[in-house]
């Protein structure tokens, strides 16, 4: 069902359910449901050596104080040595709990190859193209304030629809490449690099729109939607236009037992071992993959949308129903989850999907894997809840929980699950 395997992730936690004479899964594989249960410093110093004794020596005759000596202080008191941190709970260092993204994000955007990757992703650098170059009345002789403008190329093409002028802003390293690259095709004086957070940009008057690719993995996991926000709340003049104004995300049911085998099931014998405790840390992280359309056996539900427009910080933390309906009789393994941006305020409303359905994004969709597998139905109803929230220490990660409650024919699962996007 995969291809282009990157990095991301799934949870394990409690399970409940009645398992009822479930029929046989692809690859031989038998569901489970709950009835049937779960699948399973500093060295000490060496020892001083006796001191030994020493022969008297005869003492020295006094001698007058010279003015170096006069002039000796003192040795500086040492700092304390330092407090000794609370050991850090077992398992949460199993799970990897206190890793985070942070300690690389800004070096990781200064690399040309996420651009690149970025750049050539045609369904995602189109939709703005469109939307900026079809719309120029938005555009033209307006000022125009780019947040996180990385290469530049939403600036470049705002300023060929002739805006008045572009303040591109971005914090990492690629400024310094955009800089450039504004120079060498001819905007200088039409487009401002500022090598700045937008948090401490100070610009000469207020701008008319506001453009920002800001959207992360899962929408939200790494993206500078808050700076927009910011943005928007200190810079834009009203009535203002911000591209994409609207953004969505949606949740479905899977097939994906090949795919769970290799990735999760594997750790439970690895050459005859048991790394049981690497598939819990599998199951926390969700995956980050191209899913393949026909594999998803439910109709989607969206359970989150917001408008950039009025958005709020404290909106990003949420939880969320949905329902799903089984489209046929399948195991579902997983759910994925992907989003959408829409340009509502362009003369003809476009928009840009990550769907599994729809052409390939670098976005692709997030894999959240299920520790119980669901034995489906056509028409049968899967509910539950998501809870959406950034991670404490580092908030450009999100803390996932969700929440599975189905009654089918053949097994029942009434589960929550804890994932760690990061």
């Amino acid at each position: 069902m995969k291809q282009n395997q990157n990095q991301k992730k799934g949870n394990q936690k409690q399970n409940q359910g009645q398992q009822k004479r479930p029929p046989q899964q692809k690859g031989g594989q038998q569901a489970q449901g709950q009835a049937k249960g779960t699948a399973q410093g500093q060295n000490p110093a060496s020892p001083r050596s006796p001191a030994q004794p020493k022969s008297p020596t005869p003492a020295s005759p006094p001698r007058a104080q010279s003015p170096a000596d006069a002039m000796q202080v003192d040795p500086a008191p040492q700092p304390a040595p330092p407090q000794k941190q609370p050991d850090q709970n077992p398992e949460d260092k199993l799970l990897q709990k206190d890793k985070t993204s942070s300690d690389y994000y800004w070096n990781s955007y200064a690399h040309f190859s996420i651009h690149e990757q970025m750049l050539k992703d045609r369904v995602r650098t189109n939709a703005y193209k469109r939307s900026i170059m079809e719309n120029a009345h938005l555009i033209k002789n307006k000022v125009v304030l780019d947040v996180g403008c990385g290469t530049g190329i939403l600036s470049l093409f705002a300023a060929k629809a002739g805006a008045a002028h572009v303040y591109a802003v971005d914090c990492s390293d690629i400024a310094i490449q955009a800089q450039q690259i504004v120079i060498d095709n001819g905007f200088k004086d039409k487009i401002t690099v500022i090598h700045s957070k937008m948090e401490d940009v100070t610009l000469p008057c207020k701008v008319d729109v506001i453009l920002s690719e800001w959207m992360g993995y899962f929408l939200l996991y790494e993206s500078m939607l808050n700076t927009v926000i910011y943005a928007r709340d200190r810079f834009l003049a009203p009535g203002g236009v911000i591209l994409p104004d609207k953004a969505s995300l949606y949740i479905a049911t899977v097939e994906d037992a090949e795919y769970k085998a290799k990735k999760i099931e594997f750790w439970d014998n690895v050459y005859g071992f048991n790394m049981g405790c690497i598939k819990k840390v599998a199951y926390i992280e969700p995956i980050v993959d191209t899913v393949n359309g026909e594999c998803l056996n439910s109709l989607p539900c969206r359970f989150f949308t917001i408008d950039l427009n009025t958005v709020k910080e404290s909106d990003l933390s949420f939880t969320a129903p949905f329902q799903l309906k089984a489209t046929r009789t399948d195991f579902a393994h997983a759910l994925i989850a992907w989003f959408d941006v829409d340009f509502s305020r362009v003369h003809k409303p476009l928009s840009l999907t990550t769907s599994p359905k729809a052409p390939y994004t670098h976005w692709k969709q997030t894999v959240f894997y299920l520790e119980d597998v669901l034995i489906l139905s056509e028409g049968d109803t899967i509910s539950g809840t998501i809870d959406v929230r950034p991670n404490q220490k580092n908030p450009r990660d999100l803390d996932i929980k969700i929440n599975v409650d189905y009654e089918g024919k053949w097994n029942e699962v009434h589960k929550t699950q804890e994932y760690l996007l990061r």
